[in-house]
């Protein structure tokens, strides 16, 4: 039952901008599920949930991982500024910065959470990111290469 109430509790916060508990618990009746303010304070701990700023401007609960649009506008707006160079290799990207700037720009993008990116590594110029696929990696480096304008 506790796995089928978290999977719900997902699945509103997802859906809908809750803020409060007591507002999250009347959703959760509404679904069939009978529980109290404190299994619902509990569980909310136990996803880890945090309170973000919707873009109604009032705050709801999120798991923090989902990328919002400011990030995404953030990501696109620090890749074009920062990066020199986006090249293909099998199933990676090695992607060239400017001194300074790889830690920055990869972090932005682990934000954003590309399809197809398995993970990435960022030194001081230099961030190398795993692909799923080589495919991947070649539409990915299609991809950021139009933010820099290479062709």
């Amino acid at each position: 039952m506790k796995t089928r109430r978290h999977a719900k509790i997902l699945e509103l916060i997802k859906e809908y901008d809750i803020d409060t508990q007591e507002e999250l618990l009347k959703y959760l009746r509404v679904n069939g599920f009978d529980c109290t303010q404190a299994t619902v304070s509990r569980d909310i701990r136990e996803l880890r949930l945090i309170k973000t700023l919707a873009s109604s401007g009032k705050y709801k609960y999120s798991t923090g991982r989902e990328a919002s649009q400011d990030m995404s506008s953030k990501f696109y707006t620090l890749f074009g500024d920062s990066v020199i160079a986006v090249e293909c290799a099998q199933n990676m990207l090695v992607i060239k910065c400017m001194t300074g700037m790889a830690q920055a720009v990869c972090a932005s993008m682990d934000a954003v959470n590309f399809r197809g990116i398995v993970g990435t590594l960022a030194g001081d110029d230099t961030i190398f990111c795993v692909c799923k696929t080589h495919e991947d990696a070649k539409a990915r480096q299609d991809e950021f290469r139009k933010l820099i304008a290479i062709e």
